[in-house]
């Protein structure tokens, strides 16, 4: 039995996850140039915040189903497993006989399935699991963000003129704060308690891996384009069961003062209640300032150290 599969979470949670770029691209579109809507905002969407966290629990040594992996081909050539196929690779065969009830175990024991949920459609099964957590899309809250396009000179040539080595682009943001809304549900698996034998639903212990991992994975995904980008700020509103809050990444404030960036959310009163439990707050506390967010449920961490500021 996985670690989290025990000691079901009996809290509901709101909370922002915040991600900064400076001179990268977080999320690009099909042009390479950071994502916008149509009417020019930059936005990163859900799955590139889903897919760093699954790359950093990965190197973790946890289960993950929904990540790309490899596999040599019978023609020879590198290609993508399908999704039967890494299923194949992390819980053994599958065929039209497995039992569903097996396939749900196998799932759920797969951190991002506990996490975010699945549709699973192979060999007879037909699974579709909404998940616990659940992530908005992350937009830009820094309102002077640029573009910027870099050429870069390979040094190859292109094989048709080979007196010339080819051309390449680099599209960055120059600078880009992005704030992802997020809600957890630890009631979104109550249907499956009577289907597998002793399953708790959502649990702390994945809870606590995922806070881990909204504090850490974007700064771990250091690829070429991602270079640049780190985890400065989440937020993480802890409240009974039955308590029902509106986004908060609406309601955060982004400006750059006297060195700092300054992030203020601006309609406190929405988190003076009696059935919130605890405030956490985590930032980087040499470039961030948090404003907006006081009393005695609220404290402040690093997120290098995760003790108190």
């Amino acid at each position: 039995m996985k670690k989290w599969e025990v000691m079901q979470m009996n809290k509901r949670v709101y909370g922002v996850v915040g991600v900064k770029s400076i001179m990268s691209n977080w999320n690009a579109d099909f042009t390479g140039r950071p994502k916008t809507t149509s009417d020019d905002m930059i936005f990163g969407s859900d799955k590139a915040l889903k897919y760093s966290m699954k790359k950093y629990w990965e190197t973790q040594g946890e289960s993950i189903l929904y990540i790309k992996s490899h596999v040599i081909g019978k023609d020879g050539k590198l290609q993508p497993r399908t999704l039967e196929g890494r299923y194949s690779q992390l819980f053994g065969q599958l065929d039209k006989n497995t039992p569903s009830t097996e396939v749900l175990v196998n799932l759920f024991s797969a951190l991002d399935v506990m996490c975010f949920g699945a549709t699973f459609a192979e060999k007879g099964n037909n699974i579709s699991i909404t998940g616990a957590i659940q992530v908005g899309q992350g937009f830009n809250k820094y309102e002077h963000s640029e573009v910027e396009v870099q050429d870069i000179l390979s040094p190859f040539s292109t094989g048709d003129d080979k007196d010339n080595s080819t051309l390449g682009k680099k599209i960055v943001s120059n600078e880009a704060h992005y704030c992802y809304p997020v809600v957890i549900n630890p009631l979104a698996y109550e249907g499956y308690k009577e289907l597998i034998e002793n399953f708790e639903g959502f649990t702390e212990a994945a809870y606590t891996s995922f806070v881990d991992a909204s504090l850490t994975s974007a700064t771990a995904l250091a690829t070429n384009s991602k270079v640049g980008c780190e985890n400065e700020f989440t937020m993480f509103v802890e409240t009974d069961i039955d308590t029902y809050l509106p986004s908060l990444s609406e309601y955060i404030y982004f400006e750059k003062k006297d060195g700092l960036d300054i992030i203020r959310f601006e309609k406190p009163e929405l988190l003076d209640r009696e059935d919130i439990q605890r405030i956490q707050l985590y930032y980087n506390p040499y470039s961030v300032k948090v404003e907006g967010i006081t009393g005695d449920k609220v404290k402040h961490m690093s997120i290098f150290t995760k003790e108190v500021i």
